[in-house]
């Protein structure tokens, strides 16, 4: 083997937005293409964002203007404005901003100094300006690099900053922003920023009762008691119990929404079970009294810690340096205000026992059961080889592949035969079904167990008790393009919604694309995911390219579908609106039969990813205008 020289020569010094681009992910995490909410083009919208709610939250101005068109952000708030003379540093100089004086930003969101930074570096076009007092600096850069320095100038414009860019198609290739995930994320930020107005495309965003109004938007049907919504200093919590199954938490530390949730909400849990047991004087199973619990939690730390630069999980042990640990304080918290709350409203403690005995009682139920499907999980992992595992786990914690973990679930023999072929062993599992799904609406959770496909899935992705053991972070629903294909994909839907809907809630479960045509002659060949892009490369190849219409994902042989599930895997999430109702989605599509529905699956479900919006719920609620329902759910790609 030949020797590597190591000299001065190897050594080589970047500069901060050289550093930015050659390792983007140490800075905003994932790149993606913008099917997942924490792919990369979210977080450079959140890193601008995140200046101007620190300004909000030093009392100075409450409107923030957000426009995503095109690709390319806007964001102008009316705050103070950066210091005219410190503009182009604030854009350009790692480890420079205002957060540094902790009497300023005590609790901020950023410490690093190195948000909008990373934005610029990440940037094929950005343009930063600041108004303070009448006067105006702004300043241009491509890719970091400044390219046009503008005197300050005069202006009538209100005080604040203003902040454009285009997120850089050599770093982010064939990115699309999903207006959905920017609404949620914009709902948050007002949720925990109580009289903020966020206009973002023109729609404006405002909350007035924080996090009581997030699980009011988002509760899915009626709960079963009044939102119970307690605040104190650094901390605001809000829950209530409703009718679905697992449990669904929404955590956030100094207004950021941490996804993956920390020690905040860890402490919540266990809180709020060892509280609730003391009130009654009983020894209840935490996991009855948390069963079907909805919950937000909001806690303000002093030089928090994450466990990655894109914040999703939070780290710190202490509420701040030195200071009382992060179970103690949540857990004091509740002690007082949720048992002071549970003694003043005897009607709420009354029917929050009743559904903790509820849950008791179908847990015991369902022992037996359980076991015995655990056994013929197992047995069927180990015989039938109905799942086809990869090596890298979403449990993996350490792993840097474990954002990458997937799971396919496809119809038949021949097409996971495909995906199993060429799959990245790594990170790529496949799961194959048998025949279509049972219907499972309506039906009470023992049919997870009883059910061989239903409960092998269930063992498949490690969910029976909790969402913290997932071994998967993306379920991927793949079957063919074709009526039977459509069928199958509502009815694992109607399985994920009806017994896990945090599963997609979270932003876990999306639908393969694959093409339905490939066009091609001796020089080149054209896949095309939709007839318009036929027409496209017939146009490009001419008329005596060979066309071939892949009728199912079978017919794909294993090289080819190397393309589909690599580096250009297209993937369409499935999101559920803060509007939509499952359990009315779910009655309308999977309900008692009907024409209108038949006609809509037919013509509507053609292409791969499903949003369920606010419309659907409204329409349904109107039988009159059943018939309009492709109005009623939009694919992504329409967003």
């Amino acid at each position: 083997m030949a020797k590597v020289q190591y000299t001065e020569d190897n050594i080589r010094s970047l500069d901060w937005k050289e550093h930015i681009r050659l390792r983007p992910g140490m800075y905003i995490g994932k790149l993606g293409d913008g099917s997942s909410s924490d792919d990369g083009i979210y977080i450079l919208v959140k890193e601008v964002i995140d200046n101007s709610i620190d300004e909000f939250v030093m009392g100075h101005g409450k409107r923030i203007d957000v426009t995503v068109k095109d690709g390319k952000v806007t964001v102008r708030d009316y705050g103070r404005g950066i210091p005219l003379g410190k503009v182009i540093d604030c854009v350009s100089q790692i480890n420079t901003g205002g957060k540094y004086d902790s009497k300023a930003f005590k609790k901020s969101v950023g410490l690093n100094g190195v948000g909008t930074k990373a934005v610029n570096a990440l940037s094929s076009h950005f343009i930063v300006y600041s108004v303070r007092e009448g006067k105006k600096k702004e300043a241009r850069f491509v890719r970091g690099e400044l390219v046009e320095d503008v005197p300050v100038t005069d202006t009538n414009e209100k005080n604040g900053t203003y902040v454009e860019f285009i997120p850089d198609e050599q770093i982010f290739k064939k990115y699309t922003f999903k207006i959905p995930y920017l609404q949620k994320m914009m709902w948050n930020y007002c949720y925990l920023n109580r009289r903020l107005v966020i206009n973002l495309n023109g729609e404006r965003f405002e909350s007035k009762n924080g996090l009581k109004d997030l699980l009011e938007d988002n509760m899915d049907g009626e709960s079963l008691y009044p939102v119970i919504h307690l605040e104190g200093e650094d901390i605001e919590v809000a829950f209530t119990h409703g009718k679905t199954y697992g449990e669904d938490y929404y955590s956030f530390v100094n207004g950021q929404h941490t996804t993956q949730g920390g020690t905040h909400q860890k402490a919540f849990r266990e809180s709020v079970a060892k509280v609730i047991r003391d009130f009654y004087g009983k020894n209840y199973e935490a996991s009855d009294i948390r069963q079907s619990i909805v919950a937000a939690i909001s806690v303000k730390v002093v030089e928090p810690v994450f466990e990655s630069q894109t914040k999703t999980k939070l780290g710190s042990t202490e509420i701040e340096p030195g200071g009382k640990s992060m179970r103690a304080f949540v857990n004091d918290f509740l002690k007082e205000k949720l048992d002071n709350y549970l003694h003043r409203h005897p009607e709420v403690a009354e029917v929050l026992e009743k559904k903790i005995k509820q849950s008791e009682k179908e847990r015991k139920e369902l022992s037996g059961i359980r076991k015995l499907a655990r056994e013929r999980a197992k047995k069927a992992s180990l015989h039938n080889k109905k799942l086809r595992d990869c090596r890298v786990h979403f449990t993996d914690l350490k792993n840097d592949l474990r954002e990458e973990t997937t799971l396919f679930i496809t119809e038949g023999d021949s097409a996971s035969g495909s995906i199993t072929k060429s799959r990245n062993v790594q990170t790529q599992a496949v799961f194959s079904l048998r025949g279509k799904p049972l219907n499972c609406y309506g039906l009470t959770k023992k049919v997870v167990y009883e059910n061989e496909e239903f409960n092998l899935i269930q063992a498949a992705l490690n969910i029976e008790d909790d969402m913290d053991n997932l071994r998967y972070n993306k379920i991927v629903i793949a079957t063919d393009a074709d009526v039977d294909g459509m069928h199958i994909r509502m009815l694992l839907l109607t399985f994920f919604l009806q017994f896990f809907p945090d599963l997609v809630k979270r932003n876990h479960v999306y639908i393969l694309q694959t093409p339905l045509f490939r066009v091609r002659n001796k020089k080149k060949t054209i896949y095309c995911y939709s007839e318009e892009e036929r027409k496209n490369a017939i146009a490009e190849l001419g008329k005596n390219a060979e066309i071939t219409r892949f009728k199912g994902l079978g017919e794909i042989s294993p090289d080819e579908f190397k393309n589909f599930i690599g580096e250009d895997i297209r993937l369409e999430p499935v999101i559920l609106s803060k509007d939509a109702s499952i359990d009315k989605i779910l009655s309308y599509f999977m309900g008692k039969n009907t024409p209108e529905r038949q006609e809509f699956i037919i013509n509507n479900l053609r292409i791969d990813g499903v949003i369920v919006d606010k419309t659907l719920t409204e329409e349904i609620e109107d039988k009159e205008e059943t018939k309009s329902a492709e109005k009623q759910i939009k694919t992504s790609k329409a967003s």
